[in-house]
């Protein structure tokens, strides 16, 4: 396997372009070691959640930034880095945001670039919660499909365009109320997800459900996201079974035929988000490898690409202590896997 093809090359990689830099500029890692990163199938996607980190430097950025600068002008150099394809927009789960903005994101990255967009809370939380995360009254929007066509669908598709991948529906923890009756709650998402638009002039969005209740990860949900032409997607959370478990559900869903494979690793196993956060913050090496998960995930991956289909895996710093790193270790595994 070779290193990854920087932006429009075939054959031989180089780094990332020196060039002047003005004030505020960020420009990509000339060092980095995810340059040595193995090429892999360009429907591979491999990224990070949000990536407007300053601890990342000599890894993604050549400077020091602060984290405000990052979220402006980072993007357009994270794209430069061979390795990452995609990247996980979570700003969009606080609030919606416009087409433009969307439109801004993609004239930032190549044409190769695809990213994974998560739903707003406004409809994939059940509960309005105070600042501290904790419920206050039901949310009269949740899984409202008018809403999230217009607040979210329509706008995500039409400022990418070409460049939008899954559209993540990441369902908030839910109240005991509402999963006291999975089978209810499955009929509700069945129809919220019918309700959602199918086309878009070409496109056909990609729709995927994450969970944080494991009790809803049954057959039944299975084939009702089958039914519904949804993918799960694998979030590797505290709050969710191990990654074997949510591969079964997966087996489940598809039979002997895999599907797209969207895969959010979020969280070491066993740690508290802010836990997680103070041990590994400032996100800059590997504090707790999880090499069982990235052996899990790269033979998903595999299977995925063997059978057609396209793969977006996003890594959290929260996942190992980096998620450049635990990115350019994951797609060193697929690679091994790939043979």
């Amino acid at each position: 396997m070779s290193r990854q093809p920087g932006l429009f090359e075939s054959e031989t990689a180089a780094p990332p372009r020196r060039r002047a830099a003005g004030a505020g500029d960020v420009r990509p890692a000339r060092d980095s070691p995810l340059l040595e990163a193995p090429l892999l199938p360009p429907d591979i996607r491999l990224g990070t959640s949000s990536w407007f980190f300053p601890g990342w430097r000599g890894l993604v950025y050549e400077d020091v930034h602060p984290q405000a600068t990052l979220s402006r002008k980072g993007l357009a150099a994270y794209a430069q880095i061979p390795l990452l394809r995609t990247v996980s927009l979570d700003r969009t789960f606080y609030a919606p945001i416009s087409t433009v903005d969307y439109a801004r994101y993609a004239s930032q990255v190549p044409e190769h670039f695809s990213f994974v967009v998560k739903a707003p809370a406004i409809v994939c939380d059940a509960v309005i919660r105070d600042e501290e995360g904790r419920a206050k009254v039901p949310n009269p929007h949740f899984l409202d499909a008018a809403i999230a066509t217009r607040e979210f669908v329509l706008p995500c598709l039409e400022g990418l365009k070409a460049k939008v991948g899954p559209l993540v529906f990441q369902v908030s923890p839910l109240p005991r109320s509402l999963v006291e009756d999975a089978t209810l709650f499955i009929d509700r998402l069945e129809t919220f997800f019918a309700a959602l638009p199918h086309e878009l002039g070409t496109r056909r969005p990609i729709y995927a459900l994450e969970l944080r209740n494991p009790e809803l990860l049954t057959p039944r949900l299975m084939r009702m996201l089958a039914r519904a032409g949804v993918r799960y997607c694998v979030g590797l959370h505290d709050r969710m079974p191990e990654v074997e478990r949510q591969e079964a559900a997966l087996r489940a869903l598809d039979g002997e035929e895999p599907g797209a494979l969207v895969v959010r690793w979020n969280l070491h196993r066993g740690f508290l988000y802010q836990a997680a956060k103070q041990r590994y913050e400032p996100f800059d090496r590997l504090v707790d490898q999880d090499g069982e998960t990235r052996r899990s995930l790269a033979r998903m991956a595999v299977r995925a690409l063997k059978a057609g289909q396209k793969v977006w895996i996003t890594a959290n710093n929260k996942a190992e202590g980096s998620a450049p790193l635990s990115v350019l270790e994951l797609a060193r595994e697929i690679a091994k896997q790939i043979g």
